[in-house]
């Protein structure tokens, strides 16, 4: 569905609980690339994370809880969520002029049209800085998303939306056919296979 676009299909950290480390390795299987493990690898800036910093421009914000992640561990990248386009516009200002400060902005919940215009912007301000779709993505929708030329798009359904696969099992096993092994295979006097009163010696 990504074939011939630079999109690569990320899948996110909702997984099912116990079982992240599965899902995330399933898919890799299936050609996914890992966004993040959980909450300690990399940075995900959101709108009520970036509220709780000190007032202040989008830009003065983001700048700060980079570097406050950045002091506090080694993370894998940080990334700021936007939902439009004047969002954008501030933080290629930042990334313009302060290269390394942000890794990745994630466009949140934008139609292929806005998607296209916001790599335009990328590309002629700071075209090192990767763009990643996230909302709405659905198999009729992702063609079009990779289309818009962003470079990542996130899909939480591949884990936490998962079909389950129904799997069955059925041995047969002739003990006969097999001199190694010193089973008794005649019933013991009395017993009564159907039986669940009675135990086989």
């Amino acid at each position: 569905l990504v074939r011939s676009t630079r999109a690569q299909v990320c899948d996110t950290r909702k997984t099912v609980p116990g079982l992240r480390t599965l899902q995330k390795y399933a898919t890799r299987c299936g050609g996914a690339t890992l966004h993040r493990i959980g909450l300690f690898d990399a940075v995900l800036l959101k709108d009520n994370h970036i509220g709780a910093f000190a007032a202040g421009s989008l830009a003065d914000r983001v700048r700060s809880a980079a570097r406050a992640a950045r002091a506090h561990t080694p993370v894998a990248f940080v990334e700021c969520e936007v939902d439009a386009l004047t969002q954008l516009d501030e933080l290629l200002a930042l990334v313009a002029a302060e290269p390394g400060v942000l890794d990745m902005v994630l466009l949140d919940n934008m139609e292929p049209a806005m998607l296209a215009e916001a790599v335009r912007r990328r590309d002629a301000r700071a075209p090192g800085l990767l763009l990643e779709a996230s909302g709405g993505v659905r198999l009729d929708t992702v063609r079009a998303i990779a289309q818009s030329g962003v470079d990542r798009i996130s899909v939480g359904a591949i884990t936490h939306s998962a079909p389950a696969l129904d799997l069955g099992l059925d041995l047969a096993l002739d003990l006969a056919l097999d001199p190694a092994l010193d089973l008794a295979l005649d019933p013991a006097p009395n017993w009564d296979p159907t039986s669940t009163s009675e135990r086989r010696p």
